[in-house]
């Protein structure tokens, strides 16, 4: 299993000083779950990967590819600038809601106006704030 989720876990439970029994409870699994986890015979699915990276406010990629410790933060990863902010669900209506942490890193207020652009591969929201001009085709 991928020792490098396990041992980001555990830093950062003891971290933000919570027994495991604690932190299972904020994110809804058991203990016996977050012993596993952390020990390495098993790990979080993505949607709990999601609820863990925004209890300890760091990016999913930052959780299961980088070392994190008391000398390494966030901001001076490898991974710098790249984020994984996690799922979202689609309203009815077409309605997205974008989770805080991207609303934080790309300062995205209620009320601003987003460029939605796409391709077959996806889709990319951009913030108008701060673009001068924007030129459409050739």
């Amino acid at each position: 299993m991928n020792n490098m989720i396990s041992s980001n876990l555990k830093y950062l439970r003891e971290k933000h000083e919570l027994t495991q029994e604690q932190f299972a409870e904020k994110i809804g699994v058991s203990r016996q779950t977050v012993a596993k986890w952390e020990n390495g015979e098993s790990l979080p699915d993505i949607e709990r990967c999601t609820e863990i990276s925004m209890l300890f406010d760091v990016s999913i990629d930052m959780l299961a590819t980088c070392k994190i410790d008391e000398n390494v933060e966030p901001e001076t990863s490898s991974v710098k600038d790249k984020y994984v902010f996690g799922i979202v669900k689609v309203g009815e209506r077409g309605q997205v809601v974008i989770p805080k942490h991207a609303r934080e890193v790309y300062n995205i207020k209620p009320g601003d106006r987003l460029l939605a652009l796409g391709d077959k591969r996806g889709m990319a929201l951009a913030n108008l704030k701060g673009l001068n001009t924007f030129h459409f085709g050739g």
